[in-house]
């Protein structure tokens, strides 16, 4: 049997890119050493932004010079914000029991709620049996530092069945995605609404036109320093204007760390009179797009969905492209066509009684989220067979 040992890094600085991303993580963006570790650079993720790097890498040997098997992205949380996974019930449940929620660990992207890998392995090396020994590590470390919790975001459903076998509670919710179904074109996907919907899209486009905007879609090298910097002040006064406050992502990410990204970055910018005056920032994976961010500096009637979801869709069948994830929330997508989906998160509970609780919560939660997702799917905008 394999021994194992955890490192806790508190920095990816501390890892060099190749040793990270030579690892078999397939093409997903948010796992790029260059994402992450901008992150952090920009200052984004931090002790004092609540996210503390605290990366796991999982070596082989039992101590901290042996090869590394697997590796996780991993942040101590001092609270629950920029998860997109509400849990602040459970940390006042903690409270009441005199305990600390905080810090808790969780493996995920920050800021983005994306289904994904949230495991990296070497080649050769059994998933199940990685999970395993990173269980065992993370067990180690709660012990150590007083950690309440685990929480792996938005893994795909494979691990989530992997974890929950090692006892860990899944919890459920549901986003709205779009699926590509072989459509040749735009107008090839609206073929397959009901035609009074069709009719409602079609018209919601057009009022874009009439109100003179028009749009470009830009791929990597093709955006420019001045689009960075554009962007980013579109989506702070956004953010502003939905939250009071300023966004997550600061102007270094935009300018800084994103490009980085290359053609792994899409971005959809609005102009009006010669002046850009709202974006939108998509990122490419291996068979999905994700839609990440918005931002405008005036309201133009129909062009958020414009930019944030029919350009996706137009990019993804130009693009052969078979999965199109918008972001969380969002119940207006329906009507456009994207189907309401089960994204999940995996919960390690230290204190036993808690974990208890929290398994119980999340099996009855689950009947709740599946009614939700049978009552949205009734709402999507597709004609009935054999209807035109």
């Amino acid at each position: 049997m394999t021994e194992f040992a955890l490192q806790a890094l508190g920095s990816l600085e501390a890892m060099p890119a190749a040793s990270w991303d030579g690892l078999a993580n397939g093409d997903y963006p948010f796992l790029r050493h260059d994402f992450l570790v901008g992150l952090e650079q920009s200052g984004c993720t931090t002790a004092d932004s609540g996210w503390q790097p605290c990366h796991l890498l999982l070596r082989e040997g039992g101590d901290e010079s042996g090869t590394i098997a697997a590796a996780a992205p991993g942040y101590l949380k001092g609270h629950s914000y920029g998860e997109y996974v509400f849990d602040w019930a459970w940390a006042d449940a903690w409270r009441r029991m005199g305990l600390s929620y905080y810090p808790k660990l969780v493996t995920a992207i920050p800021f983005t709620p994306a289904t994904g890998p949230r495991l990296l392995v070497q080649p050769g090396m059994d998933s199940e049996t990685a999970w395993g020994g990173l269980l065992a590590g993370v067990q180690q470390l709660a012990a150590r530092r007083g950690i309440s919790s685990w929480h792996i975001l938005f893994p795909e459903p494979d691990t989530a069945a992997l974890l929950e076998g090692f006892g860990l509670a899944t919890r459920h919710a549901v986003q709205f995605h779009w699926f590509n179904r072989g459509y040749g074109d735009f107008d090839d996907f609206l073929a397959t609404f009901a035609s009074r919907k069709r009719k409602a899209l079609r018209r919601e486009r057009r009022r874009v036109e009439e109100q003179g905007l028009t749009l470009r879609t830009l791929t990597g090298a093709e955006i420019r320093p001045a689009d960075w910097a554009t962007f980013h002040r579109f989506y702070q006064l956004t953010y502003a204007k939905r939250s009071g406050h300023g966004g997550y992502l600061n102007r270094a990410f935009f300018t800084e760390v994103a490009p980085r990204l290359g053609d792994q970055v899409v971005m959809v910018l609005a102009e009006r009179d010669g002046r850009d005056v709202a974006g939108a920032l998509y990122f490419r994976g291996e068979d999905t797009l994700y839609g990440r961010y918005w931002g405008c500096e005036e309201e133009f009637d129909c062009l958020h969905f414009e930019a944030c979801y029919y350009r996706g869709i137009d990019y993804c069948i130009a693009e052969g492209i078979g999965r199109f994830d918008p972001g969380a929330q969002g119940e207006h997508k329906i009507q456009r066509g994207f189907e309401p989906i089960h994204t999940r998160s995996s919960h390690w509970i230290a204190e036993p009684a808690l974990a208890d609780a929290v398994a119980a919560f999340t099996r009855e939660e689950l009947d709740h989220v599946e009614a939700y997702r049978r009552e949205a799917a009734k709402l999507l905008p597709f004609r009935a067979e054999g209807a035109g």
